[in-house]
This record gives C-alpha cells, structure tokens and sequence, in this order.
C-alpha cells in the first residue's frame, strides 16, 4: 500500500470529535479594535483628474529638469538629435510616438547622471508649409508673387511652431522650450550652416547641373527625390501593346536581317508600354541581345493579324491578346541590334524618319513582349542605355515634349505634325494627354490593344497625386563618388532593430546621384549664377566666398531682393558690360531634406566641448523606418560628402551611433488613419477627451506614454478605445502599488526608519528583494537596448502577481496588526520603502508624472525638488538571492494546492475566509523523497501560514500525526517539486482552526478563555 492510501486510512481510523472545534461565530467579547490598528494612511489620491495630478509636476519634471541636468550632471555626455516634423499642423499620433521614445531615452540617461543634449527642431520649408500658406492668402502660386509666398510662409511656419511646442510640451517632453533653444531650419544660422556644407561640397566636386530625367511631380511643378515618393499599388494605367513598322529600305538596316522583313511576312515589331503620352518621344526600341526572339504570324483577324516579332518567353502570356499563332522563324536577340524602324508618328508628321533596334541589358522577358520603347527623356534606364551608345549629349539630343505644368508643349507638333498636335499642346499627359495620344495611335493603324493595368506607380507624398518621369536641369550631388564611404561609416553604427540595417544600406548602396534642386519660392536658395547669354550656370566655391559673407551680414532674403550686381563677383564680369542684362540669379531652392539633412551641423561645438574625445556626433537619432530614405540618408550624405580633404583620408564617420527606427500608428483594427476613414485619434483627445467624456475620455499624458513604451514600436502599432482603456487600467495598477506602499510605510513614527538587515529578514522578505533586484537589472538592460516593452511587461508582472497577489496579500496581517517596533513588521516596511524606491526609477522615464507625485508623498530629501535629481543607483549584487527564489519557488507549489483544498471548503461553505482553517503539511516516510524539501518545510513553519494566509500550518509526519476528528476534513497528495524521479507523495490536510477568533486581528488563534490572542493582546498594550 502506497504511502497516500496508507495515510487516508489512518486518518479515517483516527478521527473522532472535538467539542467546540469549528465554531462559527467568536464568543469574545464584541469590541472594536480598529484603533489599535496600523491601517494604511495617506494623502495620495487613488486617481484623481489628469490636469490635477499632472499638470502641477509638468514644470518640474520637464522644462526646469532639463536646465537642472545640463547646469548638474557630472557624468558624460549624452545627445539625441532630434530629427525635425514639418511645421504644418496640429500633431498625430505619429509625432505623440516620436516625442515619448525620444523623452523616455533622454530620462533614462538623466536618471543614470549622464548630461542630456536635446533640442527640439522643427522643419520649415517646403511645399506642404507653402500650399498651406497660399491656401490661407487664398491665391494660386501663379497669381501670388514670390515674395509675397515667402512671406505667408514664413509666418505659417513660426505659427505652426509655436502650436506645436505647445502641444508636445502636453505630451510631458523635457527640454527647454525657449526660443533659444529650439533650431527651425528657417532660422539665418541655421541657413549659414546649411550653405556652408553645400559650399565644400560643391569645393569636393560633387555639385552638378544637369539635363536628364528626374523625378517630377506637376502637382508640385518641381523635382522630387527618391525620398520624396510613395508608391501606391492600385495606380490604374491604360497600357497599350503598338506595332512600329521596319524600315527594311534604311541604309543603316542591319543587313543580315534585311531578308527577314521584307519578305511577304512584313514583320513588325511588338511594343507594350504603360505610358503611352512617353510615345511621342521615342527615339529607340531595345532588345536584350541574349534573349531569344521569334517571328510569329496571327492566325486571328482584325487588328491583329499580321506578323509580329516578339521574345519566345513571352509567347504563352501574349496568347490571350495575339490569340492562335503560327512560330515562322527564330532569331537570336543579337541579330535584331541595328535594324532600322520607322517612329509610329511619321505618318501624320509627313517625315520620313527611322530609328534603330539597341542592345540593352534592362530588358527581360518578365513582362511586355521583349522590345522595350526607350524615351530617354522619360525613364533613367532609357537615359543611360542611349548615353552609353552615344546617342544623347546634351540637352538638344534629347527629344522631350512635357512642360512644367506636365503637360504637352508645342514641341510635340514638330513629331506628329501640326494637326494633330493641336489636339496634345496644352494636355496633361497623365489623363486627356494620354487618351489622345491613344487616339492618334489609332489613326496611323499601329494600335494592337488597350489594356486596363493595376499596378505599383510612385506618388508625390505631400500632395498625394501621380508623379511623372521626365527631362529638366536640375542640380544633383554625386552619391557615385561618396557612397562606399557612406557605407563604410555605416559599419560601426547600432541599429534598432537590427533588420533595419539592411534597408538603410540598400537606399544608399542603390543610388548614385540627388537632385537636390526644387522649383519652389519657399526655401533655401542654390546660389547659382546663370549667364544669360549663353545659359550657362556658375556655381563654383569661389562664386559662393563672395556670396555667403554678403548673405551672413544681410540675409538670406537678400539673394531674392537683393540687385544681381551685388552677387556676381569682379572676376566673372567683362569689362563695360550691364550686369542685369547679362547675369540673372538662380530661382531653386534646395530639397528639403537638404535642409533637414544639415541638421548634425549644430551638434559640433556642444561636442567639441563637453565630449571632445567622443566618435560620434550624436549617441541617437529616433525616427519613422520610413526615414531610411530621408533623414537618416540625407545626414549620412551631406556629413560624408562636405568632409575635407584632410578628412576624407581618414576613416569616414556617421554623425549618429545608434539609429532607431519605429513604425506607422494604425488604428484599433489595423488600418491607416484617415480623414475619409474617421478614424483619426489625436494625442490631444487621448490626454484631455473629447466632447463625449463617455467615449472618449480624459486619460492623461501618462496613459499615452505608457502605451508609447508599451508596444512594440519597431512594429507598425494600433490604438484605440480598447487599447487605451486596457493601458489605463495597467496604470491603475502600477499607481495603486506605489499607494499601497505609501499608505503602509507613513504608520509607525520613526521606528520604520531603522532598515533591517537581510539576515533578520524572511524568507519572503528576502525573495521579494531578489525578485526586485531581478527586476532592476531587467529594466537597466532593456533601457540600455531601447526595449521599453520589455521594461514595462517585467514592471507590470512584479506589480501586479509578486507585490499584489503575493506579497502584499501575505503580509497585510504583519502590517496592520503587529507592533510598529516588532522585527517583522520593520523587515516587510524597509522591503516597501526599497521596493517604492527602486520602482519609481523604473517607471519615471516612462510616467514621470507619476513618478513626481509618488516622490511628492515619498521624498525626506526637500533638498531634490525632483526624483530625476536623484541618481538611479542600482541595488548591490549582495541582494541576488537564488536559494530564496528556489525555496520560494518550492513553497509557492504547495501553496497552489494548498488554496485549490481552500478554493473547496469555500465552495462547500464550510469556510467563508481561509483564516477559518489550518493546514496539515504530511512528510511520507519514503527515503526517496528530497530531504531539502524536508527540511525547508520544517524551517519555514511558522512561515507557511502566512504564505497560505490561514490560522495556523503544522508540518508533521505519520508519527507524529496524533488523533483528531474536525467537522469536516480535505486531503490531497501531490509530488514535491524536483522530485520527478520519485514516486513519494506529500500529504496536505485542510480542517476547521482548533482556537477562536481574535476580534483584532480576525486570525483563529485566541484561547477561549481570553479577549485577544496572544499577539495582539501584547500589541494592544
């Protein structure tokens, strides 16, 4: 018989009444002892209204905080560069995320003594900033004048500055917020800085002006980086297949090939475009001379009967539009190179014109036929493919026929002739321009099919609209030259997350040029001097030693009000000639992430003198992922590129060491923010609510903060009613643990100030300690890693199932009940004061509203007005404890079974609290049961009926089990921990408590002849 069944049995045998065991009610006498009590005290509130209980610290923790730590800390310097929002509206969610990450980081290294650099920027210029100006003046660019733009720009800009400031001053962000100590890339130092570093660039040789095909928005009508795209996946095209004729008569026919189209086949060639508009500007079809072409005839009527040559790859997915087909001949792609065709338009033009077929490695069999129409003037990989061959120069060699407006100009009658090109002039390619363009193909039969295509196209991503590719002068930086030493200095940076290197290092490692040049009026101009006679431009380093001193002295707005006399230096002027009528100035401005890009410009002298022996400009620099091909980018670019020649032979350095990227903030159910949508919440609402308190209510900064730290940011992340009602109620949690404590350690006059030692304390005492020292180094390593998720799971779990379902539930008893001079309650009190203690450094970089207030009600130090100037210092390794967390560990398995056997007497309403019941731990006698555990039972005793929350717990064995026989009995048998190996089971007995009911303490452990229990009745005294 196994030792449980042995022991049921005897227990059975042995069982017989005790008279008065069980009673249900006290028959001491009815007096109150709530007096004699230690019940918790404090003038912390349990919630209060957010303007009430944040807004009186905001001064404190932010503003006078940051003044404080750069006058105080003595530790080493600490920067995090502030990448600039655009100064054009009221914040989003988006900015609420950027602003929290960033403060969060600054207070934690605030917290370690480190001295925080942080100056918030707001980015100025541009066309967002200038659309919304002339929306306010209620002008079109074209009827407003330049300086008038500028003007209404300018003062949007500061308008929209001051708006913000305000409104991420809310969001709890500590900096200082004066004027002084913010930078806008509209202020005349910053632009002096800006020029500086476009100076040794242009002194490097990497400033050029060129006419190629860019990027052009004619929404905008300017150029737009790569930086400056979204791409879209919906974008609809009307694509067309178009069969150009050989010209199988042209001298410069590939003789080879002549046989092939002038046999009665009169093959012709295949093309398939998803701009049509760029048609008119076709000045080669290319060919991939590695690919396999084919001759094949149509077996269909209609438009498309005839012969066609098209790539043998592609014969099954042309099937559906060629239909039946008949393969004549084969014929190598390199046997097409140089066969003469005539442009689509000749006929209407009345020319008799050819082109010729080109190699070129671009063209693939993935999609289309395999003979690609190639506009230079309209796509970069025409551009190079033509510039390779030498069949495009200069500006005249390239064929182009769209204006600024992205519209046809008169050019394109000289291609289709003037009748039909009155039906084009004036026409926007992107809508009636290319649906003429369709209509003429018609006319000159070589139309094959129209087909409606959904596919990924690029956007202008301030005005939303579609963007085209096409030929203007514009000024580029050479990226060819810099870009392995971009790379190259990429290689020492951190990035979080780690994925996120390889998105930056391909936007870099892929280009090899930025148009730098906008057409706009507001922003920072590109000081180029153009000769009007020729149209040649001078933008030299020289140029700009006689520029920039007269643009320091006057400002930057003198290069636009300013006479061209005083700009064109002795050196470029010809002897008795009008300087106005032979110099003009430049009108671009310079992209604006150029401008933004500048920015690690301002770090130089703060480094030079507080961490001159430090690598980097900036230890961080926190922003969207998509600034991969933005701002992280541009300042990677422009620190690279301006280097001097001393310094480039040095090995090339990042201006920032640790980039941090985060994701878009989507709404509750995982979809994009939009006006269209409603489905927009602003940080605003979150902090004050909206006009229905019931739907939205009034949650405060630190619930926005705490979701900010919460989610995993490098992710795109969601918010929402139930997202924030969830947070709300996690820091209902974490408050109500700090008031709990602030309640129990403000009893007990100056007696709880005498700390014990860890060897008078508990077991619990000292586990809860190991457990916060855990927690400690848990929240330091994920501060250092910018894993705030981290930080707040493992503070969430310590608050809410150690402290409150644990350790709080276990020594309420000790707390109220005991003497304030007894060991015990003093051991529990210093364990509550270093748990406050330790836990408000680990949420204060997160909640630091919360965190000032709990300091207000906890400080004995006046001389701190915050808890910032309190250096976060770690507990000593002295309080690691692992035998205390394994003890704890093994007792907190049997305390599960233990209040499984409560959980049953509770539900059979033999007991209403489980102080009602003792508890009987039965050792077996089997040798193979741990005699640790053993012996941890026994030592802790007196222990366990605290940590089980009963009357009394007696460790015993079948020896000494002795004879008892309560109302009504639970028993159950369970292996020990770390006794898998063995089959030996321990027996636990829930029964009634033998004694009486103690008025004061409610504990059943007074003698029935007695008012109070023991303890208490010394207490009480």
């Amino acid at each position: 018989m196994g030792f449980s069944s042995r022991l049921v049995q005897q227990l059975r045998v042995r069982r017989r009444r005790i008279p008065g065991v069980g009673a249900k009610y006290s028959t001491a006498p009815n007096k109150s002892y709530s007096n004699t009590l230690l019940l918790p005290k404090t003038s912390f509130p349990l919630w209060a209204e957010p303007s009430k209980r944040e807004e009186p610290y905001r001064r404190r923790a932010c503003e006078e905080l940051y003044r404080w730590q750069w006058e105080n800390a003595k530790g080493e310097l600490f920067v995090l560069h502030d990448g600039p929002p655009y100064a054009n509206g009221a914040l989003h969610m988006g900015h609420a995320l950027n602003k929290i990450l960033k403060d969060i980081t600054n207070r934690f290294h605030v917290s370690q003594g480190r001295r925080v650099h942080y100056i918030p920027g707001w980015d100025c210029h541009g066309l967002p900033i200038e659309n919304k100006a002339l929306q306010e003046l209620g002008k079109e660019s074209s009827t407003a004048s330049a300086n008038e733009i500028r003007s209404a720009a300018r003062s949007t800009a500061q308008r929209e500055v001051q708006s913000q400031k305000q409104q991420f001053q809310e969001l709890g962000i500590m900096a200082d917020w004066s004027e002084t100590s913010t930078y806008r890339t509209l202020d005349h130092d910053y632009e002096m800085r800006q020029l500086r570093i476009f100076q040794k660039m242009v002194a490097n040789g990497l400033i050029y002006r060129h006419y190629r095909p860019v990027h052009y928005s004619p929404s905008s009508r300017s150029a737009l980086a790569e930086a400056e795209l979204v791409y879209k996946d919906d974008h609809v095209s009307h694509s067309v297949f178009v069969a150009f004729e050989v010209d199988s008569k042209s001298e410069s026919a590939n003789p080879g090939m002549r046989d092939v189209f002038t046999s009665t086949l009169n093959p012709r060639l295949l093309v398939w475009t998803t701009t049509p508009w760029t048609l008119t500007a076709n000045m080669a079809i290319a060919v991939n001379p590695e690919l396999s072409y084919v001759v094949v005839k149509s077996l269909a009527g209609g438009s498309n009967s005839g012969a066609f040559v098209v790539v043998r790859d592609r014969l099954d997915a042309l099937r559906d539009m060629l239909g039946l087909v008949e393969v004549v001949l084969e014929i190598p792609g390199s046997e097409l190179v140089g066969v003469a065709y005539r442009p689509i338009f000749s006929p209407l033009s009345g020319r008799d014109d050819h082109l010729e077929i080109i190699a070129a490695s671009h063209v693939t069999a993935d999609s289309g036929t395999g003979l690609v129409h190639c506009a230079p003037a309209h796509g970069n990989e025409d551009y190079y493919a033509l510039q390779k061959l030498g069949m495009i120069s200069d500006m005249e060699s390239i064929i182009c026929h769209v204006g600024d407006a992205g519209c046809f100009t008169e050019k394109v009658s000289e291609v289709v002739g003037q009748d039909a090109g009155q039906t084009l002039v004036g026409q926007d390619v992107l809508s009636g321009g290319s649906k003429s363009v369709v209509e003429l193909l018609k006319k000159t039969g070589s139309l094959i099919k129209i087909q409606r295509i959904k596919h990924r196209y690029p956007y202008d991503w301030k005005t939303d609209k579609p963007i085209i590719v096409t030929a203007t002068s514009q000024w580029f930086a050479n990226l060819e030259q810099i870009k392995d030493k971009a790379l190259s200095a990429l290689e020492d940076v951190s990035f979080y997350p780690s994925v996120s290197r390889n998105r930056l290092v391909s936007f870099v490692g892929s280009r090899s040029e930025w148009c730098i040049s906008r057409q706009r009026v507001w922003g920072v101009p590109i000081l180029a001097l153009h000769h009007i006679p020729t149209d040649r431009a001078v933008l030299t380093s020289r140029t700009l030693d006689h520029i920039l001193p007269l643009l320091d002295a006057k400002g930057i707005a003198h290069w636009w009000d300013g006479p061209i006399e005083d700009f064109v230096p002795e050196f470029l002027r010809e002897e008795g000639e009008v300087v106005s009528e032979v110099w003009r100035k430049s009108t671009d401005t310079m992209d604006v992430w150029f401008d933004s890009g500048s920015s690690w410009s301002m770090l130089e002298d703060t480094v030079k003198q507080y961490g001159p022996q430090r690598k980097h400009l900036a230890d961080v620099c926190l922003e969207g992922s998509d600034q991969h091909r933005g701002w992280f980018q541009s300042q990677l670019l422009t620190a690279v590129a301006s280097e001097s020649s001393e310094e480039n032979a040095k090995t090339p350095q990042s201006p920032y060491k640790d980039l941090i990227t985060h994701g878009m903030v989507l709404d509750q159910n995982g979809k994009k923010m939009s006006k269209s949508l409603g489905n927009i919440i602003s940080p605003m609402t979150v902090i004050h609510g909206g006009k229905d308190k019931k739907k939205e209510p009034a949650y405060g900064t630190d619930v926005l903060r705490l979701w900010a730290a919460t989610a995993e940011y490098w992710k795109d992340i969601a918010i929402g009613p139930t997202v924030l009602a969830q947070t709300f109620e996690s820091l209902r949690k974490i408050r109500n643990t700090a008031r709990f404590i602030l309640g129990n350690t403000a009893n007990g006059g100056e007696l709880k100030r005498v700390a014990v030692s860890k060897e008078d304390m508990s077991l619990a005492d000292r586990y809860i300690m190991h457990e916060l020292y855990s927690l400690e180094r848990t929240a330091l390593e994920s501060y250092t890693s910018y894993n705030f998720p981290k930080v707040v799971n493992a503070l969430t779990h310590f608050t809410n199932i150690t402290l409150s379902s644990l350790y709080f539930d276990i020594t309420k008893d000790c707390l109220y009940v005991n003497t304030p001079s007894s060991s015990e309650r003093r051991a529990v009190v210093t364990v509550l004061e270093q748990v406050l203690s330790t836990t408000i450094h680990i949420y204060a970089p997160i909640l630091p509203h919360l965190a000032e207030e709990v300091y207000e009600h906890a400080k004995n130090d006046t001389s701190l007005s915050s808890v910032f100037q309190r250096k976060w210092t770690p507990l000593g390794d002295e309080w690691k404890d692992t035998q205390a967390a394994e003890e704890m560990r093994s007792l907190m398995h049997v305390r599960s079974n233990v209040l499984s056997l409560l959980e049953l007497a509770r539900t059979k309403k033999q007991i209403k609290s489980s102080l009602e019941a003792e508890v009987d731990i039965i050792l077996p006698d089997d040798l193979g049961f741990p005699v640790e555990f053993s012996r941890l039972l026994r030592r802790q005793e007196s222990f366990l009926k605290t940590l089980f929350i009963v009357s009394g717990v007696r460790v015993t064995d079948t020896k000494t089990l002795g004879d008892i026989s309560p109302q009504w009995l639970h028993m159950d048998s369970f292996q020990g921990p770390s006794q898998l190996d063995s089959d030996a089971r321990l027996m636990i007995r829930v029964r009634p408590a033998t004694l009486e009911k103690c008025p004061r303490c409610w504990t059943y452990t007074r003698q029935s002849s007695n008012d109070l229990c023991k303890r208490c009745t010394t207490a009480v005294q």
